[in-house]
């Protein structure tokens, strides 16, 4: 039966086997067996129906998260469910991570993160300056990773191999520092920045507490 959720999870299905080409109305009408005129008793174009995928994807994030009251733990968990949404529809990041949907899921995650931050007595100035860089990193790593991710493998493997094979033959007289380092490069770069770029947000964040600054409790 057509519903609206229906047309979101294959509208994902569409454009993970056939990237952003896939989310046309002709091409949806023809994998959910329906006349296309008829997806827009529930989207009005494509670019809302690809705001519906991207809320999606927040919603997925947001499955069965709790909040423990620690407002570190809480962050580091909604960030990194965050980017591992993005990463499991990797084709469906590219087109959405930067989107804002103004739907349901977003507003839930915009209402949690905030929560947290205020919660942990964080002025509200101060919350919402962390909010936006929180959310944007998740974002941008979610893009960065997605559009690796979605490059064909050969491609994958030609990128990490040139830190062996180029970087690695590298004259240490001309770059020593890239010499030294060789082989935590070889091995670092094969994984996602994100969780250590989170991390580092997430110390700069506790630094700027009340508290921790010796403004009070």
């Amino acid at each position: 039966m057509l519903s609206e959720q229906v047309i979101v999870e294959t509208a994902l299905r569409l454009v993970g086997r056939h990237g952003a080409d896939a989310l046309t109305v002709r091409r949806l009408g023809a994998a959910l067996g329906a006349d296309p005129s008829a997806l827009y008793r529930y989207f009005h174009n494509t670019d809302d129906l690809l705001l519906a995928v991207a809320d999606e994807l927040i919603g997925r994030a947001q499955q069965g998260w709790r909040p423990t009251g620690e407002w570190r733990s809480d962050l580091c968990e909604m960030g990194l469910r965050v980017h591992a949404s993005y990463q499991a529809h990797p084709q469906a990041a590219l087109l959405a991570a930067h989107r804002t949907t103004g739907r349901n899921n977003e507003m839930r995650a915009v209402e949690a993160i905030l929560g947290i931050l205020r919660s942990a007595g964080f002025p509200d100035p101060e919350a919402v300056r962390i909010y936006h860089a929180f959310v944007d990193q998740a974002l941008a790593f979610a893009a960065l990773d997605a559009a690796a991710l979605a490059l064909p493998a050969p491609a994958q493997a030609a990128d990490l191999q040139v830190w062996k094979h180029r970087y690695g033959r590298l004259d240490a007289n001309d770059y020593p520092h890239i010499a030294g380092t060789v082989r935590l490069l070889a091995a670092e770069m094969t994984l996602s920045g994100y969780p250590f770029a989170l991390e580092l947000l997430l110390d700069a964040a506790e630094a700027r507490l009340p508290e921790a600054a010796g403004e009070g409790g």
